[in-house]
């Protein structure tokens, strides 16, 4: 049956990348794909002689199906309704992939005869980096060097195939057999990427791995998977919205800055906005609205969150994250232990719910994972406000710096920091250890004698409109604060008992504190009030 331009269209309306949505409510599987072939930079894969029925492998018919729009100045790869099973496709430059409702991107578990490409060769600069963060190649879709693409839903991608991280690499024991995959999605040195209304179940070690990626928008991603989600490596003006991240293994929203590349690089120009972020939930379960909680037990292990850094050898600069929502999950980290600038950042409208680590953590350490020779990082200018956290753990919030290397710069107002409470007494006499080579992560500590915030290695730290609050009695003060220099608090809420424990604080003030009178200590000071 011949079907005209209009009608094609009408089968369903999609404004992205190319301007269609190719939809199977208003016709069937059959006229879309003979509509497929009379439009012009459209091509749908079984034209190409995929399958779709979740056995057969359809690799070769997709990569070809790529080719051939590639070859024609580019256009849109269209899967229908069905289950591609496929291993390693391959993105060329100005190619969409556009997955219709009902069709699933199956990551095809390897076996003897059949697997993934395997991951490119890596320099001496691999043991600067986790070995994930090295190797593009080996995933379910990857892209290098490429421009202008897409890959738009509503479709699913299903990793089932992938392995995570978890020492199934068999090309490693055998470099001439098949390759295991362990990325949904990986692109390096790419530019003018966008990935809209997809979904991306189990997507293994990262669900997307970026690396040297500019002009990034993801929008609309609902991921609910067994590792990391977005992990933004190394990329300049990237856009996160609306989007949803369920990862209990793993963290959700990850923004670093590596030496994958062979050289620092740089994330700059990053915003993150309408996210919902957790680590609590089944995997799978948010994807079909079940929303199952993981046991009780699993509490200690509970990830997902938004985290800037580990991978921290070029930087982070001109940040903003606004509206965004953490429930069930470690909080919101920024980490430069390798030499990396943390700068210019901006944090609004934050919502936290059961944090059971510090509801903010930011850390300035001395790891150095990188060439030898690399100064020491640096972080100031960091605002954040309008923060409300409800019933997070023991653990409060921490902002730690080097001895010779403080943090600078940080503003925090009208927020309210609210956890359980009840620590014992011997916890507000611990005296935390330096750690300034240890792996960047808010328990790296151990107890901490604060409530709310511990602040160590810092200078001009500015507190306003800022509760804290537990829901049981606790003998800490609400704040900690050591080798502190220009501290200002005002209109600070804290439970009625010690407010302050101060040692080797100078410049500090408060005003219109509610369980202190006001004063101002330009000298030394050490003490508890």
């Amino acid at each position: 049956m011949a079907v005209d331009r209009r009608t094609f269209v009408r089968a369903g309306a999609f404004a992205g990348a190319t301007g269609l949505l190719l939809g199977t409510a208003c016709a069937s599987g059959r006229d879309l794909a003979v509509a497929a072939g009379q439009i012009t930079g459209i091509v749908d894969v079984r034209q190409f002689g995929a399958r779709g029925d979740g056995i057969a492998i359809d690799t070769g018919a997709i990569n070809k199906a790529i080719d051939h729009v590639a070859q024609k100045g580019g256009g849109t790869v269209y899967f229908p309704a069905g289950n591609y099973a496929s291993y390693t496709i391959r993105m060329k430059s100005r190619v969409t992939l556009l997955l219709a409702e009902g069709a699933t991107l199956l990551a095809a578990a390897p076996t003897d005869t059949q697997g993934y490409d395997h991951a490119e060769p890596i320099g001496e600069w691999g043991a600067y980096q986790d070995f994930g963060h090295s190797h593009w190649r080996n995933s379910l879709i990857w892209g290098e060097g490429v421009n202008d693409i897409a890959i738009l839903g509503p479709g699913l991608i299903w990793g089932k195939g992938l392995g995570r991280g978890d020492g199934k690499d068999n090309w490693l024991k055998d470099p001439t057999g098949p390759g295991t995959g362990n990325k949904a999605i990986a692109l390096k040195n790419c530019r003018n990427v966008l990935l809209r209304d997809i979904k991306i179940l189990e997507g293994g070690w990262f669900a997307l791995l970026a690396t040297g990626v500019d002009n990034l928008t993801i929008d609309n991603v609902l991921v609910d998977t067994n590792r990391d989600g977005f992990d933004i490596d190394c990329c300049r003006n990237v856009r996160v919205s609306n989007c949803t991240v369920n990862s209990p293994w793993d963290d959700g929203i990850c923004p670093k800055s590596s030496y994958a590349l062979g050289h620092p690089r740089i994330t700059e120009n990053l915003t993150i906005s309408d996210c919902f972020v957790t680590g609590n939930y089944e995997v799978g379960s948010v994807l079909d609205g079940t929303w199952r909680k993981m046991p009780p037990s699993f509490a200690p292990r509970i990830h997902g969150r938004i985290k800037f850094g580990t991978e921290s050898n070029g930087g982070f600069r001109n940040i903003t994250i606004t509206n965004c929502i953490f429930e069930d999950s470690r909080g919101l980290a920024f980490e430069t232990v390798d030499g990396a600038v943390v700068e210019d950042v901006t944090v609004s409208n934050i919502t936290m719910r059961g944090i059971v680590d510090a509801p903010l953590f930011l850390r300035l350490g001395k790891r150095m994972r990188g060439p030898a020779g690399v100064p020491i990082g640096t972080m100031k200018r960091i605002l954040i406000q309008n923060v409300a956290s409800s019933n997070a753990t023991l653990l409060p919030s921490v902002i730690a710096g080097l001895a010779d290397h403080p943090i600078e710069d940080i503003s925090i107002a009208d927020c309210h920091f609210h956890h359980v409470g009840g620590a014992p007494a011997a916890m507000a006499r611990v005296r935390p250890p330096e750690a300034e080579l240890a792996y960047p992560e808010a328990t790296m500590f151990g107890d901490l004698p604060a409530t709310g915030f511990f602040v160590r290695h810092a200078r001009n730290i500015r507190f306003s409109n800022v509760e804290v609050a537990v829901a049981q009695p606790d003998p800490r003060p609400a704040f900690r604060l050591e080798d502190v220099q220009d501290a200002d608090f005002v209109g600070l809420r804290a439970p009625k008992g010690k407010t302050w424990s101060l040692d080797g604080v100078t410049g500090f003030r408060s005003s219109g504190a509610r369980w202190i009178e006001d004063r101002r200590i330009d000298g030394r000071v050490s003490g508890d009030f």
